[in-house]
């Protein structure tokens, strides 16, 4: 099937298609008399698994590694299982990370709601950002 086919059935850009053929996600097809590339079938179910793959958070070096096990014969569930607990191990690191940073904007917030600018001095830069005296301890 030509290129423009595989787009469509894929739910992808022509141009994607190529981007993934170059980042070697999807082998190069042959090409037509006419010089056409020539997709087979199965490369729906090759995209439509990248697109897939990516949803769930996985990379591009990541999804390349998952299909050069599969096109090697072996069953790549092991290392796919290893990925996504590693994923969800960085997510719930990014997640405490951003609770932290919420709990201290809040506390900017409310401390910005109670700032007087009047009672800045011209040694201050910004009183809302500096700590208080006495709060600088390791963090």
């Amino acid at each position: 099937m030509r290129i423009g086919e595989l787009a469509a059935q894929a739910g992808l850009s022509t141009k994607t298609i190529r981007f993934y053929e170059e980042a070697g996600l999807l082998p190069a097809p042959p090409r037509t008399s006419g010089g056409y590339r020539d997709y087979p079938e199965q490369a729906v179910t090759r995209l439509s698994f990248v697109r897939d793959a990516q949803a769930a958070g996985l990379t591009l070096a990541e999804i390349r590694s998952v299909l050069a096990l599969r096109d090697s014969g072996q069953a790549p569930c092991t290392q796919v299982g290893t990925l996504i607990e590693q994923h969800l191990a960085d997510i719930e690191r990014r997640m405490s990370e951003l609770r932290e940073a919420r709990a201290a904007l809040r506390e900017l917030a409310r401390r910005a709601a109670a700032t007087d600018p009047d009672t800045c001095t011209d040694g201050d830069i910004c009183t809302i950002l500096t700590r208080p005296v006495g709060s600088h301890g390791a963090d």
